[in-house]
């Protein structure tokens, strides 16, 4: 009964904008099926339909469940925070980037954003128990992409 639970609350908790707010082209050429992937399996992407910024990069994040999600970098130089910023649940990264943007230059600090499971351009679909893997692989993404200490990020959700 929980699945169909479950099913019935992602009908009303989750609408990802469509059609997506932004695009994406690969940078880098996936691994072949079967080979080994890199430890955090983030591959650099480029995003289309949002403007190119100094200091912003994109990658594909692979989650423990199997899906890829699309993650958005923004590096302040000299910053010691990162923030691991969770967006609302009618929204994707296009329409988020600008906010990451000032909101990464503004307080000072790194940022990443992504988009969950079925929202923009990352696969899958969006469910709870797709959220907590996202969330999990953006944060793994930090530190070992990036080598951001966990003691120095900060998670932000907003809704």
């Amino acid at each position: 009964m929980g699945g169909v639970t479950s099913s019935v609350a992602a009908k009303f908790a989750f609408f990802p904008p469509d059609p997506p707010a932004y695009g994406v082209a690969d940078e880098e050429v996936p691994p072949p099926p079967g080979a080994a992937a890199p430890a955090a399996a983030a591959r650099r992407v480029s995003l289309t339909g949002v403007p190119w910024r100094e200091g912003v990069e994109a990658r594909r994040v692979r989650t423990r469940r199997g899906t890829e999600i699309i993650a958005v970098y923004v590096r302040c130089p000299k910053a010691r925070l990162t923030v691991l910023y969770s967006h609302g649940n009618a929204a994707d990264i296009g329409k988020m980037y600008e906010l990451f943007v000032e909101f990464s230059a503004c307080l000072h600090v790194n940022l990443m954003g992504y988009d969950y499971s079925g929202y923009g351009r990352s696969s899958g679909k969006a469910s709870e128990a797709n959220t907590f893997a996202d969330i999990e692989a953006a944060y793994k993404c930090l530190v070992e992409v990036y080598g951001t200490r966990e003691e120095d990020i900060i998670l932000y959700g907003h809704e």
